[in-house]
């Protein structure tokens, strides 16, 4: 909801390499893309939900978005943005990413073991 309604509007030309990496799609107006499937042109809004959020995160990165719907390709994105925040009620990982950069309000940390930001996670709760 929050992407139909706020981050279509900002959608530009940094839009087009998430697009083309998560979805296979790609940009071809500002609220259309080309499917992946058959080259046919689709509104923007059927992008997937893992797209949708790093879309979200990278044109709002001073909000917080859930990242529970994200696959893997795009939870490497997200955990490789500069800026942007973002929560689950659990640990993901993708398990070909080397590592991962975690930050409260106070500190933070490079993650490279799974088990380990397992165990970060909980104790973050």
């Amino acid at each position: 909801m929050f992407f139909n309604k706020n981050t279509t509007t900002l959608i530009d030309r940094r839009a087009e390499k998430f697009i083309e990496t998560i979805d296979g799609a790609k940009l071809i107006g500002k609220y259309k893309i080309l499917s992946r499937f058959d080259d046919v042109a689709i509104d923007i809004d059927k992008l997937s939900a893992g797209c949708k959020t790093v879309l979200n995160v990278l044109y709002y990165p001073d909000k917080v978005f859930c990242l529970k719907e994200c696959g893997n390709n795009a939870l490497e994105i997200l955990y490789n943005l500069e800026k942007g925040y973002v929560y689950s009620e659990y640990a993901l990982i993708p398990f070909t990413m080397d590592s991962v950069m975690v930050q409260t309000k106070s500190m933070k940390k490079i993650i490279s073991d799974y088990e380990e930001l397992k165990e970060w996670w909980e104790d973050e709760k």
